[in-house]
C-alpha cells in the first residue's frame, strides 16, 4: 500500500531510489546533496536495501564508479551537487558515450567562485552538452517521481542514456512537504528489474571506451543525437503510463503549460522558481491579465516543437534563468530564442536567483510587467 508521508526533498529522493532496487551506489557527499547517501546507507544498514554503498574517495571516483558498475551490468546510482559535478565532468561525457542508462540526481548549487553553497542552475546547465537528459522537478513529490520515471526512460533500448534529475539545492532537497510513497510491488510492475544490454561477460567479450579515430567518432556522436531525440517521444510515454499507473502527471512530461489557454504573454520558468511564479500569476489571472507560464521539465533533449507550438498565440515571451553563460546570456533565453527564430514571439531574457538570491513575488511580477510591455529583459535583484 501507498502511504503519505511530511519528508524532506532528500528523503524523498532516497525512498524513490530504494524503490527501484540498484545494486551498487558509489557517494561522495556534498552539501546540499548529502542528504540522499546518508539515508540510502541507513536504509542499508537497516536492512531495508539490497545494495552495495561503495565510500569513494571524491566525485571523480563517484561517476567512475558508477561507470565500472554499468559495465557489470547492474541499476546504479549517486547523488551530486555543484563542485561535485564539475569534479565528474571529465567522465560525464564518457558514460553518454558509453550508452549507460544511469541516474544521478543533481542538488543544484551555485557553482565557485566566489564560494556558494546555495542553488541556482550554474552546475547542471554547464553540463547540458555532455549528451545525459535533464529533467527539473518543481517540488517533493515531482523529484520523487522523476527519480522513477528517470531509470525507465533510461534503460529503454531506443535510449540507452544517463538521466540527471535536477532539484533545487535546499530549497528542494531540505524542504519538507507531503509525499506519497508508492507501493513495492506496483513501482515493480511499472519498473521491471534491469536487464542489461550491453555489460562486461568473458563469454560474450564486447569493448568498452574504445578508441575513435575520425572516421567512426563522428558516428558515435550521431547515434547520440539520434538516441536524444527518441528520448522526447520516450519521456511522453513513460510519463503517460506513470500518470495512468500512479495518478500524477507534470505536463506532458516535456512543458507544463499553466493558463495558456488564452494567453497574450507568458513567462518561462525551470524548477522550484514555478511556485512562486504560480502565486503571482494567480494574482495577475484575477485582475484580468492575459498572463500564463510556460515550465520546462525536460532541458535535454530539448522540447523545441512543443514550445513553438505552446507559443503560437504569444505576442511576449520572457525567460527566467538562474545561470548566466558568462559573456553570452541566460541558456535558456539562448535556446528560446532559436528555437522561435522564425516566430512572431518577442523574447525577453531574465537573469535571477543567482548563488541563492531569493526570487521574489515582486521580482516575477516585475518580470511580467516588462513582457507584458514588449520591453527588454533585465537582471532581477
Amino acid at each position: 500500500m501507498s502511504e503519505k508521508k511530511v519528508i524532506s526533498g532528500s528523503d524523498a529522493v532516497a525512498q524513490a531510489v530504494k524503490l527501484c532496487k540498484p545494486k551498487v551506489l558509489p557517494m561522495y557527499p556534498i552539501t546540499p546533496s548529502t542528504l540522499i547517501p546518508e539515508k540510502l546507507s541507513e536504509f542499508i544498514a537497516n536492512g531495508e536495501m539490497d545494495a552495495q554503498l561503495i565510500h569513494v574517495e571524491s566525485e571523480h571516483s563517484a561517476i567512475s564508479a558508477l561507470y565500472g558498475a554499468y559495465a557489470a551490468g547492474v541499476r546504479t546510482f549517486t547523488a551530486t551537487a555543484s563542485q561535485g559535478l564539475a569534479l565528474m565532468h571529465e567522465i560525464i561525457p564518457i558514460v553518454a558515450g558509453s550508452r549507460m542508462p544511469a541516474v544521478m540526481v543533481v542538488a543544484n548549487r551555485a557553482l565557485s567562485g566566489p564560494l556558494n553553497i546555495w542553488n541556482d542552475h550554474s552546475d547542471a546547465m554547464s553540463e547540458r552538452d555532455q549528451g545525459w537528459i535533464q529533467l527539473y522537478c518543481e517540488d517533493v513529490q515531482e523529484a520523487f517521481d522523476t527519480t522513477i520515471m528517470a531509470y525507465k526512460i533510461a534503460e529503454k533500448n531506443n535510449v540507452l542514456l544517463p538521466v540527471m534529475v535536477c532539484i533545487d539545492g535546499f530549497s528542494l532537497t531540505h524542504v519538507y512537504e507531503p509525499v506519497i510513497i508508492e507501493d513495492q510491488n506496483k513501482v515493480d510492475l511499472f519498473l521491471p528489474e534491469y536487464k542489461p544490454r550491453h555489460y562486461l561477460d568473458p563469454k560474450n567479450p564486447k569493448t568498452f571506451g574504445a578508441f575513435a579515430q575520425p572516421n567512426t567518432y563522428f558516428e558515435f556522436k550521431e547515434a547520440e543525437q539520434e538516441a536524444m531525440k527518441e528520448a522526447l517521444k520516450e519521456i511522453q510515454n513513460v510519463h503517460k503510463e506513470f500518470a495512468t499507473t500512479f495518478g500524477r502527471e507534470y505536463g506532458g512530461g516535456l512543458i507544463e503549460l499553466i493558463n495558456m489557454q488564452d494567453a497574450e504573454y507568458a513567462l518561462v520558468t525551470v524548477g522550484g522558481t514555478t511556485g512562486t511564479a504560480r502565486m503571482v500569476l494567480e494574482e495577475l489571472r484575477k485582475e484580468g491579465k492575459k498572463a500564463g507560464i510556460i515550465r520546462i521539465k525536460s532541458v535535454r533533449p530539448f522540447p523545441k516543437e512543443e514550445i513553438i507550438k505552446a507559443t503560437k498565440k504569444i505576442k511576449n515571451l520572457g525567460v527566467i534563468d538562474r545561470h548566466i553563460s558568462i559573456g553570452s546570456e541566460g541558456p535558456l533565453f539562448t535556446e528560446i530564442k532559436a528555437t522561435l527564430k522564425e516566430e512572431n514571439t518577442k523574447v525577453a531574457g531574465f537573469i535571477a536567483g543567482l548563488g541563492g538570491r531569493d526570487i521574489s513575488r515582486e521580482m516575477i511580477k516585475k518580470a511580467f510587467e516588462i513582457i507584458e510591455k514588449g520591453e527588454e529583459g533585465v537582471w532581477l535583484k
